[in-house]
């Protein structure tokens, strides 16, 4: 690997940990979870599974989509160390579907629903960041769900959040948005001591300025709910104090399974849909292998559950992040959870005086960057079968989560897949000779129930004293239900004085 690509992995790994450090203590903030567990399952994706992926780009930590599942998980096993023991096992659960080939499910996700589901996740961080850049820190930064821990939901939060705007935060965003704008500016990306300086970290060094700057300053000093919120470890007794381990003790009932499964079943698709959006955003087109990725998961989410972890997945916001920031290799991608790791350690007084106002800045400009109205456009030109499943996607991710606005989306993407089949499926034509009129019908290869409500259609047009020809040479099976439509028009066009012709029709 050449210096050129070294500098630049390092560069995305600063710049991803700067998205992962919020969402990782998010994520554990709204589970309800020691916030460490949050670092412990950003430093596992980021290492472990990082070395085992089948991708180049994504990146791996606690996803905020199991969010509620955690939460559930945790109020019916009756502990945090019951859940870890249901971590390890849904972890062996992914490696055995790994090894089964179930990777390719992915495959049959349609484009449109991925670019949805990118678009989507871009318009929620925007919606769940808002508050975050006026001061209003209620809600953790890792919450993605509509409806929050605290009751409110993404639309209400943004009204609740007029009535504690913090003067010192909004300062703090203003700035940290001018100084990415500036950033993303083709000046500073030519300038050569300049473009080695990415833009958040640039941000934050600035939002560190302005905090301690305000602390002089009563109408814009920012109070310490306003800062990172970071588990405090000065010692190995406090390192030991925010380390939890597995209790199986639980795994003879059947609620622990039923949580095993759900765990692994929802994170396993959590991770090949991001799998799919992350090779969309590559910009070498690589294809990752899934199935080498859920194994790679797999053992993630066991090491999470031994050593206190939430579980990890492909998480979308990071992998764009890391993608965006330019990566080269895995190595950014590594880098960053060593970073997470070391600022916790090492670094917690520091990495205290970072304002969420600054790290929201972050997050919302690469929401923005992940729904780009050029999308919207794109879809739109392909027609209303694109631009309906892109649109209904977003829709339910945004008043629901992501997994059911993707089933949605791929609902409405099959509903149309019908209509097509039946609408384009048959070939049909009429003519007039010396006075008749000759109808020809030819039955596509299959004809399912879907198809009957054509064939009813098509026979009704039928004028009297006419002939029909029902072409059946391509014809490879034919549903009972449309056997049942063409017999009845027989007997039935007798009475009209309809003639019926069959080729190579298999009654």
């Amino acid at each position: 690997m050449s210096q050129k690509s070294k500098f630049a992995d390092l560069k995305s790994g600063v710049v991803v940990f700067l998205v992962a450090l919020p969402l990782c203590l998010g994520i554990a903030l709204a589970c309800g979870v020691p916030l460490f567990s949050g670092i412990i399952a950003g430093v596992v994706g980021g290492i472990l599974v990082t070395t085992f992926s089948g991708s180049k780009y994504s990146v791996s930590g606690p996803a905020a989509g199991l969010t509620a599942i955690v939460i559930a998980a945790i109020s019916q096993l009756g502990s945090f160390e019951a859940f870890l023991a249901a971590v390890v096992f849904a972890g062996v659960f992914q490696i055995i579907l790994g090894i089964m080939k179930a990777g390719t499910i992915g495959n049959y996700i349609p484009n449109a629903v991925i670019k949805g589901m990118l678009a989507g996740i871009g318009i929620i961080l925007i919606i769940k960041q808002i508050p975050h850049l006026f001061g209003y820190d209620k809600d953790p930064q890792g919450d993605e769900q509509f409806v929050q821990i605290d009751g409110e939901n993404s639309f209400t939060e943004l009204v609740n959040m007029i009535n504690y705007i913090t003067p010192g935060a909004v300062v703090i965003a203003l700035v940290s948005f001018a100084v990415l704008f500036i950033a993303d500016m083709p000046f500073y990306k030519k300038n050569k001591v300049l473009v080695n300086i990415p833009g958040p970290l640039l941000a934050v060094v600035f939002g560190v300025l302005l905090t301690v700057i305000f602390r002089g300053m009563p109408s814009f000093a920012i109070d310490q709910q306003h800062l990172v919120n970071l588990p405090v470890i000065n010692s190995f007794t406090d390192l030991q104090n925010n380390l939890f381990f597995p209790d199986f003790s639980f795994a003879k009932t059947s609620a622990f399974w039923v949580v095993v499964a759900t765990l692994a079943i929802v994170a396993s698709l959590e991770t090949l849909l991001g799998i799919e959006a992350i090779d969309k955003l590559d910009p070498d087109k690589n294809e990752s292998n899934t199935n080498k990725e859920l194994m790679a998961q797999g053992i993630g989410n066991i090491v999470c559950g031994l050593v206190g972890g939430l579980p990890v997945t492909s998480v979308i916001v990071r992998s764009s992040a890391n993608i965006n920031a330019g990566a080269q290799s895995k190595a950014s991608t590594i880098i960053h959870a060593v970073l997470l790791l070391i600022s916790v350690l090492l670094l917690p007084g520091l990495l205290a005086l970072i304002p969420n106002a600054c790290l929201a800045a972050i997050l919302i400009m690469t929401g923005f960057k992940l729904t780009k109205v050029a999308i919207f456009k794109e879809q739109w030109k392909f027609g209303t079968e694109q631009f309906i499943p892109f649109v209904v996607t977003i829709v339910v991710m945004l008043v629901t989560d992501l997994l059911k606005g993707v089933c949605a989306g791929v609902i409405i993407s099959i509903i149309f897949i019908i209509r097509d089949n039946i609408k384009f499926s048959f070939e049909s034509s009429t003519e007039e000779m010396d006075g008749k009129r000759y109808y020809l019908l030819k039955l596509p290869q299959q004809v399912t129930f879907f198809n009957k409500g054509y064939l009813i259609k098509f026979f009704k047009s039928i004028s009297n004293d006419s002939k029909v020809i029902i072409d059946g040479s391509i014809n490879k099976s034919i549903n009972r239900d449309a056997k049942d439509v063409i017999a009845d028009f027989v007997t039935n066009s007798k009475k009209k004085k309809i003639e019926v012709e069959f080729f190579k029709y298999h009654k």
